[in-house]
């Protein structure tokens, strides 16, 4: 599955390197055969536990066995990067601009108050969506702190 989506990635850059829209029918149909081939063979080599006598309720499924019925439900999104090519490919962006507000929890422990908690946000906000944006964070710090804050684009 990994390698499979690592495929699918590389297809839509390539195409993109074409200047085309999107992927071709059969590229497409193609790709997400492979991964519905892929998702039915990991359910069958992971299955369901049976009940024990006692045991009341569903048994527990394994890790792979999740995953794969993850995969298999939640097909749409996992490849909606292959669809509508404004949505990335991973997640790294989101990540990290989440880990500096845990890191900010796990040094402190908590925020003081709500409106501590609130400036700290729309500052690590302001400086993600500059970032994007191409700039760099010292100067969109030094022109904020002179009163001419940069014009970012919010979508």
């Amino acid at each position: 599955m990994r390698h499979l989506l690592v495929e699918m990635k590389t297809a839509v850059e390539q195409a993109r390197q074409q200047n085309r829209s999107d992927l071709d029918a059969a590229t497409l149909g193609r790709l997400q055969a492979r991964y519905d081939q892929l998702v039915r063979r990991a359910l069958r080599r992971n299955p369901r536990a049976a009940a024990k006598p006692p045991q009341r309720g569903r048994p527990r499924a394994s890790p792979a066995r999740n995953l794969a019925e993850r995969l298999r439900d939640h097909k749409e999104s996992v490849l909606r990067f292959v669809r509508d090519w404004r949505v990335p490919f991973d997640n790294n962006l989101a990540e990290r601009d989440l880990r500096m507000m845990k890191v900010k929890l796990k040094v402190a422990g908590c925020f003081r108050s709500l409106a501590g908690a609130q400036m700290f946000a729309c500052i690590r906000g302001y400086l993600s969506i500059a970032r994007k944006q191409g700039f760099r964070a010292l100067d969109a710090l030094r022109a904020i702190l002179v009163g001419q804050p940069i014009a970012l684009q919010f979508a």
